[in-house]
């Protein structure tokens, strides 16, 4: 039978007919042996959470790493949905005058809803109203008015070109005269 140093052989035969000093040693290298084993155990343990701990680290960073790509996915979906909308606004701008003044022929009616219809799809909004509060962060202001009363103080009187956002992003800001009460 062939034994590494490392493995543990203790024989029946030594230690059931051997003298008590040959039991003693027999004991202390049996001992010495198992506490050699111990040790590797404690090492292969402490092995085993370094790798463990490196593999979590590794998948909180491919986490992280996944989290990041989709905000910045979804930050360039936005960017190019701002830039499209921006360079789309004065078309659909003199669309609006046009409809306002009831100008457009029949034959571009179809062309006037789908150009509304992309406004929905790029899920633009148009905001800024008459009386609606003064929002610094919606409205640009480029005028004041005189208000008839304190309620009225900070309300729009006039939207001059209206604003658009998609979702909480504006797009552009609206254009707008403001109240101002002098009382």
């Amino acid at each position: 039978m062939s034994t590494d140093e490392n493995d543990v052989v203790v024989e029946e035969d030594e230690a059931f007919g051997a003298s008590e000093e040959d039991s003693e040693a027999l004991d202390a290298r049996a001992e010495h042996k198992v506490g050699k084993i111990k040790k590797e155990l404690d090492a292969c343990k402490k092995e085993r959470a370094e790798y463990l701990d490196g593999w979590q680290r590794a998948k909180a960073d491919y986490v992280n790493l996944f989290k990041r790509f989709e905000e910045e996915k979804q930050g360039s979906v936005t960017l190019g949905t701002l830039k499209a909308s921006r360079a789309f606004l004065p078309a659909i701008d003199s669309l609006a005058r046009a409809e306002t003044a009831g100008e457009i022929p029949e034959s571009f009616k179809g062309i006037a809803k789908q150009l509304h219809d992309a406004t929905k799809s790029l899920g633009l909004e148009q905001f800024g109203a008459i009386m609606d509060n003064f929002d610094p962060s919606l409205h640009e202001a480029l005028g004041q008015d005189n208000a008839q009363s304190q309620e009225q103080e900070d309300t729009i009187t006039a939207v001059l070109e209206p604003g658009w956002k998609s979702g909480e992003q504006v797009i552009r800001p609206a254009k707008v005269r403001v109240a101002h009460f002098e009382g």
